[in-house]
């Protein structure tokens, strides 16, 4: 029980950056929470913390070990909770990552019913569109759209997200609702441009062709770096845009944004859920991983 204490003690100043902060939290002295952690890193002769007058960061064998502690606090929290009364209640946090456009349209107007079934269960949602290291940021997993570049990682599948074309109807009033590829070039349309990162040559009107799919270079008066600066884009008329259909469906149904082109929709995007390793998954994150499919499942085809 005493290494157990050292590893939550640890846990929580890595996390909130503070040994300060991390003792009040615990409802300890502050100076407790600096010999244990000292003990700690006696313990397992390593230097865990960098310590400075303005914060606490985690060393290259602080991340580590960082990572491991919590996988063993979570086998050690589900094991107290076993014999509880209604045993499958989640207990603890979660940390999450995944794109902002994702959390704000489906995942958090979900969440209330999940949360509510489970008091005790305290989510930390990230939401970006940056590729997060799950590790060395302390992600228990996160939700990816797209490829997954990092043989490294653990990918279950989920589904293939639908992806939709559209424009507002100013847009449309303005240089005519298409009706073929054609079209696009022949009514002087143009496209919002989305690039993660500046400078990169921009992906172009994805259409099918055949058996795959094919890229069309169209004019664009805008380039943005977030998805949704993308929508906010197309919503303002400054062009075309090709979005996932669970994002775009509520401005659908509102009439703020047509979709056009429905023959032509653009390939649909693999979205996958991620962990660092399948060994010993928590059953929080189990839990969650299964939660967040069934909840997706309606914008995937």
């Amino acid at each position: 029980m005493k290494n157990l204490e050292a590893l939550i003690i640890f846990a929580r100043v890595a996390e909130m950056k503070s040994f300060t902060q991390a003792a009040e939290s615990l409802g300890i002295q502050k100076g407790r929470a600096s010999i244990v952690v000292r003990e700690l890193e006696h313990d397992v002769g390593a230097t865990l913390l960098h310590r400075t007058t303005r914060t606490v960061q985690l060393t290259e064998d602080g991340r580590i070990f960082y990572s491991r502690a919590r996988d063993l606090l979570a086998e050690a929290d589900e094991l107290q909770s076993i014999f509880s009364p209604g045993g499958m209640s989640l207990r603890g946090r979660l940390r999450v990552d995944m794109p902002a456009i994702l959390a704000q349209s489906v995942v958090i107007p979900a969440l209330p019913q999940l949360l509510d079934a489970h008091p005790e269960f305290e989510l930390e949602l990230s939401s970006t569109d940056r590729r997060v290291d799950l590790v060395l940021e302390g992600f228990d997993c996160v939700i990816r759209l797209g490829p997954i570049v990092d043989e490294s990682l653990i990918a279950r599948p989920l589904g293939k997200l639908r992806m939709i074309n559209a424009a507002s109807p100013g847009y449309l009033k303005r240089f005519g609702v298409p009706q073929t590829i054609d079209d696009l070039r022949n009514q002087g349309h143009r496209m919002v441009h989305y690039m993660r990162n500046f400078g990169a040559k921009p992906d172009g009107w994805e259409y099918p062709s055949g058996d795959g799919y094919k890229s069309l270079m169209l004019p664009g008066t805008m380039t943005v770096n977030s998805v949704p600066a993308y929508h906010e884009a197309g919503l303002a008329g400054l062009g075309l845009i090709q979005g996932g259909y669970s994002a775009l469906l509520p401005h659908i149904q509102r009439g703020t944004l047509v979709e056009i082109l429905p023959n032509l929709r653009p390939m649909p995007l693999n979205a996958s859920f991620v962990v660092a390793h399948r060994r010993n998954l928590s059953q929080r994150v189990r839990a969650f991983m299964n939660w967040t499919e069934e909840v997706l499942k309606p914008y995937f085809d």
